[in-house]
């Protein structure tokens, strides 16, 4: 995981990857891709949007703090969960997409343990901006993932990456 990214050998995921439920977004070179499992009609569902179709693609709701309230959220929840005996569901985030027709909302886990670094979740909208824009592809961090040796790096390798993505 770096920033709001889970990436692995095969994909790039918006929060965390498809669980259980089978809901997730994935960036590709071409764009977004949504897919959810049985949704309220009964039935599994995917669609995609083009990087050319979007005007913004923006990360709302998600668990953020500062490094140090971070690390006293990590103690807390390690505490309440052998205390209480397992964790509950991650919590949800929004990916807003902004289409020439109006916005969609798609709704992920968060991949954070407690909850993404400030810095980090700025460095990943400005990111996700660059993807729409043109000017950064989700196809580096496949790259890095398929290279890489499947382990979430420190903070301050996290957030060096996330700027070499974006170029800045």
């Amino acid at each position: 995981m770096v920033g709001l990214f889970w990436i692995t050998a095969d994909a790039v995921y918006v929060g965390a990857p498809p669980g259980t439920e089978g809901r997730g977004v994935r960036l590709t070179g071409q764009g977004v891709e949504a897919v959810w499992a049985d949704g309220a009609d009964g039935a599994d569902g995917a669609r995609t949007w083009t990087w050319a179709e979007l005007r913004a693609a923006t990360v709302e709701g998600a668990p953020v703090r500062s490094a140090s309230r971070r690390r006293l959220s990590l103690a807390v929840e390690t505490v309440l969960t052998a205390a209480l005996g397992g964790a509950g569901e991650p919590p949800q985030m929004i990916l807003r997409l902004e289409t020439p027709e109006g916005a969609e909302e798609l709704s992920v886990h968060s991949a954070a343990a407690g909850a993404y670094v400030e810095e980090e979740f700025a460095l990943s909208q400005d990111l996700l901006a660059r993807f729409v824009d043109g000017t950064a592809s989700p196809l580096t961090l496949a790259e890095w993932g398929r290279d890489g040796d499947g382990t979430t790096p420190k903070p301050p390798t996290r957030q060096t990456l996330l700027r070499e993505w974006a170029g800045t």
